[in-house]
């Protein structure tokens, strides 16, 4: 054999670098399903019938272009498994099949790669890492973008981009007259709601995906969520659909809503595109464009354009970046030195709190939450408490289907958690029940009290804001953009009895909800 060629369960893509001079007679290409990757997190049933069911399409469809593979599937029963970790397995394989090199595109896990990286080096055989062609934005590329520069801001680096690849560009100007629309994508659906929403585009389990949600259910029972909703695409051709009604029939109002909550809705107008692209079923250079050319064609209005170009261009090639920029130093950050394991409700959703329960009922069911209920229900709720960030990072590594490690890390250790100090995120993302109250409708139906910092009936979320406010005031009194709160902070500060009621509310909830370590 000349090239043993690597593909990881979220590296589904036949354009890949990786078959680059591809040889049908002398390389082969291999594929393992691992229980490491299934448990060095407590993962979401639906995330390994995800991952699993996408591999095993994909490995058909290479031995159909005739390209030999190698495939190891888990079985029910642990004992017939070849090993535990990619490493494990890979060794054996390497002295089975003799090959003279590896062939990897970069991987999205530190460690991973690391671990792969470590056997070639124990066997004394040539690993070469290839670019991965998926992103607009190298490691490279985005490692010189940020050398010599204080801080790394999201919307300069976004700006560049636009002008770079020319998308949503008047010549030298943006579309519109503006980089952003943020502005104009915060609206609320008030107290009529959302009326009838666009309906999301589900698939049926075909044969693949019904037996691997059956060793799902046998090996992995004890695993957090539920596998009554698997309606995922697991094929190019379905994210290729997938895509298209988005564009179609979601995209138009995708801008106004996209921060918007409501009881019992956990898609509204989000496109959950990041799963298929996250496993690389789908480019993100065909995202960008559909949506370009649907604002072009008015079957969109720029407003949303810009929003999802924003989100895919601008924020997934950022968080990217900084991952490799920064590891693997950054996962150990902890800005706020929050040591707390996340309440046991994180994992079962059992809450009196009715915008965590809706938020934590859409990951249990649906392996997925949009952006607001992440950052600005969970990630706040995780941040207020307490919680380590690297446990925030390894719980939204577990339980939601999109996440691996080069886009969940510098979202939640950093983004939500602060846990960074400002690399990703100018301030903490935090605030209390009344911005959740403004953007659902979740605190008419809960038993606590949006308005109240104090008492049985207080919000969580506001005790908790003002407490989090006092303890970490010396920290945040610099920030310019926490000048409101930390002011109002000092005067609560001149009523010593406010504060010192509001920190006693506080410690009560976390004794209450005291953390528990996942059971798995």
């Amino acid at each position: 054999m000349r090239n043993l060629i690597l593909v990881l369960g979220d590296q589904l893509d036949h354009a890949s670098a990786a078959f680059d001079g591809f040889d049908q007679t002398n390389d082969v290409v291999w594929m393992a399903e691992v229980e490491e990757e299934t448990t060095h997190v407590w993962c979401h049933k639906l995330r390994i019938a995800l991952f699993l069911s996408a591999m095993r399409h994909f490995r058909d469809e290479l031995t159909t272009s005739k390209r030999t593979v190698d495939y190891h599937q888990l079985h029910r029963q642990r004992s017939q498994d070849r090993g535990k970790s990619f490493g494990a397995i890979l060794r054996l394989d390497i002295k089975r099949l003799e090959p003279e090199r590896l062939v990897l595109v970069e991987p999205g896990d530190w460690r991973v790669r690391t671990q792969l990286q470590a056997v070639a080096d124990e066997l004394g055989i040539a690993l070469e890492v290839r670019p991965d062609r998926h992103y607009y934005c190298s490691i490279e590329e985005f490692a010189g973008y940020a050398e010599g520069r204080k801080s790394l801001l999201l919307e300069f680096f976004y700006r560049d981009m636009r002008k770079k690849h020319d998308v949503l560009m008047d010549g030298n100007q943006p579309a519109g007259g503006q980089w952003n629309f943020d502005h104009d994508n915060r609206e609320h659906f008030g107290k009529s709601g959302p009326g009838t929403l666009p309906q999301p585009k589900m698939f049926q389990p075909d044969a693949i995906t019904r037996e691997v949600i059956e060793l799902v259910e046998a090996r992995f029972s004890n695993h957090p969520g539920s596998l009554e909703h698997f309606q995922l695409p697991v094929t190019r051709q379905q994210a290729k659909s997938f895509l298209k009604n988005f564009i179609d029939n979601i995209l138009p109002q995708f801008g106004l809503w996209e921060d918007a909550m409501w009881t019992d809705q956990a898609f509204l107008y989000h496109s959950r595109l990041s799963v298929p692209l996250n496993l690389k079923l789908l480019n993100p250079r065909e995202c960008v464009d559909a949506a370009v050319e649907a604002g072009r064609t008015g079957r969109a209005p720029l407003n949303s354009v810009e929003g999802f170009v924003r989100q895919i261009l601008g924020w997934r090639e950022f968080v990217r970046g900084v991952y490799w920029l920064k590891m693997p130093d950054y996962i150990e950050l902890n800005h706020l030195d929050h040591q707390l394991k996340l309440p046991s409700f994180f994992w079962d959703g059992k809450t009196e709190m009715n915008c965590v329960k809706q938020s934590l009922e859409h990951v249990i069911n649906h392996g997925y939450a949009h952006h607001i209920h992440r950052l600005m229900v969970l990630g706040n709720f995780a941040q207020l408490w307490g919680a380590h960030p690297r446990l925030f990072h390894e719980w939204h590594m577990a339980m939601y289907l999109d996440a691996v490690d080069w886009v969940s890390l510098p979202n939640t250790l950093g983004m939500s958690q602060y846990g960074d100090g400002g690399i990703v995120g100018t301030k903490p993302y935090c605030s209390s029940g009344n911005y959740i109250n403004k953007m659902s409708n979740f605190c008419g139906g809960c038993r606590f009290d949006y308005k109240k910092r104090v008492g049985d009936d207080a919000c969580p979320f506001t005790t908790l804001y003002w407490e989090f406010m006092d303890r970490h005031f010396d920290l945040l009194k610099d920030n310019q953009r926490m000048k409101f709160p930390i002011s109002n902070v000092a005067k609560m500060r001149k009523k010593p009895q406010e504060i010192t009621d509001i920190r006693a509310r506080a410690n009560e909830l976390r004794r209450i909800w005291a953390g528990a370590a996942p059971k798995g």
